[in-house]
């Protein structure tokens, strides 16, 4: 039966000499640099983060990782509804576009605009699909025509369209 004090004995008090304890000694400082790059590399990629930090941060809190700040920015687009400024509606309405995006990003749909995203969507994950098409369209015409005016019940309108999206792929 092999003991633990047999194997620390084995490891500090090294019964080889010469070559072999050279050996020995060399392959622990290579697995130890080995070991530290592997720290290293675990600590600057975002795998750790992904699967062990998000993991316990949606187990303490009972809720998905980054709903904090999607609600942040939530609060933001809704205090930007409640401004007499036009302007502050459009950008409100570019930011919410801009959120769906993000979300649409991290769950995996691929596509560099929201709107090729929305193409690989179906109905059946996100009901109101077709609202949202048109809430985009309304968006690009914000962001490429200056003249574009949109009114306070049309952004409360496109608002709730992209509100009632997050809530079903809820991040809510």
């Amino acid at each position: 039966m092999i003991r633990i004090n047999d194997i620390i004995s084995f490891i500090f008090n090294p019964a080889f000499t010469g070559w072999l304890l050279f050996l020995k000694s060399l392959l622990i400082i290579f697995s130890l640099i080995l070991s530290g790059f592997i720290i290293f590399a675990l600590a600057k990629t975002s795998w750790l983060k992904r699967m062990v930090i998000w993991d316990i941060v949606e187990f303490f809190s009972f809720r998905p990782y980054g709903v904090r700040k999607v609600e942040k920015d939530w609060a933001k687009i809704t205090a930007r509804l409640e401004t007499g400024l036009e302007s502050e509606w459009k950008l409100a309405i570019i930011e919410v576009d801009l959120i769906l995006n993000g979300i649409l990003m991290k769950i995996g749909f691929g596509g560099e605009t929201l709107g090729e995203k929305l193409d690989k969507l179906t109905a059946a994950t996100l009901p109101n699909l077709q609202q949202i098409r048109e809430a985009h369209k309304i968006r690009n015409n914000i962001v490429h025509d200056p003249d574009y005016r949109v009114s306070l019940d049309e952004a409360k309108r496109v608002v709730a369209i992209y509100e009632q999206a997050l809530r079903d792929l809820e991040t809510f």
